[in-house]
């Protein structure tokens, strides 16, 4: 994701900016979320989950949860 560093702290990302930013698989998004390693995520529609950009950023920068 080119411009996740010009998102604001309250910016949501979905699943494949995520995959991309972590250099990780959806599953491993996934059990990763479930088990706390990740930040939880937001559903914000019946098929859509989002992440909160700043508690993505601290994870990112080994501040995670």
């Amino acid at each position: 994701m080119k411009n996740f560093d010009e998102l604001p702290d309250s910016a949501l990302i979905r699943l494949k900016a995520l995959t991309q930013l972590c250099g990780i698989s959806p599953a491993t998004v996934w059990r990763w979320s479930k088990d706390g390693r990740l930040p939880k995520p937001r559903k914000v529609g019946s098929s859509v989950t989002v992440w909160n950009a700043g508690e993505i950023r601290k994870f990112l920068a080994g501040e995670g949860e």
